[in-house]
């Protein structure tokens, strides 16, 4: 049988005006103390340094009241992070509510949220270099919360061919060296991700989630204050500045760099650690 096309109803385009509303209003949410934040940086000192290789992946620690800072110290590069509070894999970044609540794309002042049922902030964006670049005639922005990471099973999907150091399998590895566990256990608990300098949007014709180059030159960063004990898993994606492509060996890949930054006793004096949300997890209506 021949489907025929549908045929719009005669106020299809009152319909289409219909203004839009806000899933999630955030002007309740608790504002960070940004200018707190960044006195108490101005007294850090480093304390902790890692380097993630091209087309790897390394993990990081990061105790609560301290900064982390990303930086291509190469050249234009994306990196894929997944956040876990350090002591509890199972409370992870959830990138899904994070961008319900700021967006397709997040900067400064933005959280990056847990997932349910703790739902409080892990980390507060406070500094970004690429802040300047806003959004591109495509629609094109930096640090999304809406690609998943690539991953060895969309590239056999599309493809039919196996690549070992996507990213996916890049914090796999890493999560799993770390931890001491196996690598199919390990898997479990890679998550979708902030794509840090990564140039992306969604086409305006057919919708699809689009990639450019990064706007990232040497020495850019992002900067984030963790707000609880961290642990952070971060990949330098094989596609590089993800200009052309992902999941090959084909692009010019940069590493990236990881440093912490502990304040000076007595800078974050009435900061403390956010708790779990308080949801009574009844479920129920009484």
């Amino acid at each position: 049988m021949t489907k025929t096309p549908t045929e719009a109803p005669p106020d299809a385009d009152a319909r289409r005006q219909v203004v839009p509303v806000i899933c999630y209003p955030n002007d309740t949410l608790h504002v960070p103390p940004l200018d707190q934040y960044r006195a108490a940086r101005d007294t850090a000192q480093a304390t902790d340094h890692t380097r993630i290789p091209p087309r790897q992946a390394r993990c990081f620690h990061v105790t609560a009241g301290s900064f982390f800072r990303i930086t291509c110290p190469d050249g234009a590069q994306v990196g894929d992070l997944n956040l876990f509070a350090a002591r509890n894999l199972d409370e992870r970044f959830f990138s899904g509510k994070t961008r319900a609540l700021h967006g397709s794309h997040v900067g400064i002042g933005n959280r990056l949220w847990s997932c349910l049922p703790y739902l409080r902030p892990m980390a507060t964006i406070t500094e970004d270099t690429l802040s300047w670049y806003g959004q591109d005639e495509f629609g094109g922005r930096v640090h999304d919360v809406i690609g998943t990471r690539c991953d060895p099973y969309t590239h056999h999907l599309l493809t039919g061919q196996d690549y070992h150091n996507t990213c996916h399998s890049n914090l796999t590895r890493a999560l799993a060296a770390e931890m001491g566990m196996p690598l199919t256990e390990a898997e479990g608990h890679i998550h979708d991700v902030i794509n840090v300098f990564m140039c992306t949007g969604f086409t305006r014709d057919t919708g699809q989630y689009f990639m450019k180059s990064s706007p990232a030159r040497a020495g850019d960063y992002i900067e984030f204050f963790a707000e609880i004990d961290l642990l952070g898993v971060l990949s330098a994606c094989p596609g590089g500045d993800c200009g052309a492509e992902h999941s090959s060996d084909a692009a010019t890949c940069h590493p990236l760099e990881v440093t912490v930054y502990a304040p000076k006793a007595g800078q974050l004096d009435g900061w403390y650690a956010p708790s779990y949300n308080r949801y009574s997890r009844r479920h129920a209506p009484e």
